[in-house]
């Protein structure tokens, strides 16, 4: 065997070894997550459970499933990923068309202004007083509207818009067709693989967002799946008044409930939505973010 062939051999165990060493890493806290989630709940806190459930149940679940306070959070989060995201590539896409346009006047002018709010930014207080000014606090749309629009999504967009031909659009213009018809019917369409990542990024981030539940919002009727997972991990008092309200609903399941078994399967709960979501756009997400980036 030459030392060629030898080396590109090693070189492909040692990749397999690293990439075997990342997948450990990075499923196993979340393999551990779904083993305790399933397991009895009194049985969990003895210890010594890892790779299989020593006591299989799905009780956690249903403790979790039978609050209707997290069915409110779903229907808060749920709305607030679908309309975010929606409004959010619409908004963002439509002025990134507008940018990506060399005629457009004050082209430069407005580019200067967008960059400066990416690296400048007035900070917490200034932004809560903003928003009491505009009537956003404690209402759904302290959620959307100040996601409508991100400085770095429309970079790449713009750059990938920058990529089909003018001539194209330049034959559009030919048959009578206006800006808001070559947007709508040409650019979009042309632009799916981009738009589909930053929708994944968009939505994934509305999935996951609780500060600014925590920050602009005081009523439990718009609290998200995130806030209050995180109250449940981090508030004992919390976590104690969910398993009673569990315990109440469904006494027969009291001896395989515990407050650290219903974190568990919480966090499933919250995260199966996106897990099961990422499948469908993860074809264009790699394609979208590599022309949106590099030809631009």
């Amino acid at each position: 065997m030459s030392s060629t062939r030898f080396g590109s051999r090693a070189f492909d165990i040692f990749n397999v070894l690293v990439m075997i060493a990342v997948v450990i890493v990075t499923l196993g806290p979340f393999w551990f997550t779904i083993v305790g989630s399933l397991n009895n709940g009194l049985d969990y806190l003895r210890g010594g459970v890892y790779f299989w459930p020593r006591e299989f149940t799905w009780a956690n679940y249903r403790a979790v499933l039978v609050d209707s306070t997290i069915y409110q959070a779903f229907m808060v989060t749920g709305f607030r990923t679908i309309v975010g995201t929606l409004i959010h590539v619409l908004f963002t896409s439509l002025i990134a068309y507008g940018m990506s346009r060399t005629y457009l006047i004050g082209r430069n002018f407005y580019m200067a202004v967008i960059m400066f709010t990416m690296f400048f930014g007035g900070g917490l207080i200034p932004t809560y007083i903003l928003y009491k000014d505009l009537g956003l606090l404690n209402t759904v749309w302290v959620y959307i509207v100040p996601g409508m629009f991100s400085v770095w999504d429309m970079i790449i967009i713009m750059s990938f818009m920058r990529t089909i031909p003018d001539a194209l659009l330049e034959s559009a213009r030919m048959d009578g067709a206006g800006e808001y018809r070559l947007f709508l019917q040409f650019i979009l369409p042309l632009s799916k693989p981009v738009l589909a990542a930053i929708t994944l990024f968009n939505g994934v981030y509305h999935w996951n967002s609780y500060f600014d539940a925590m920050m602009f919002t005081t009523k439990d009727s718009l609290q998200t799946v995130q806030l209050f997972l995180m109250r449940m991990v981090t508030s004992a008092d919390f976590a104690q008044g969910v398993n009673a309200s569990a315990l109440a609903n469904i006494p027969s399941q009291a001896m395989k409930i515990s407050p650290e078994t219903m974190k568990l399967a919480m966090m499933m709960v919250v995260s199966i939505p996106i897990i099961l979501i990422y499948p469908f756009l993860q074809k264009y997400f790699v394609k979208g973010i590599m022309i949106g980036s590099i030809k631009g």
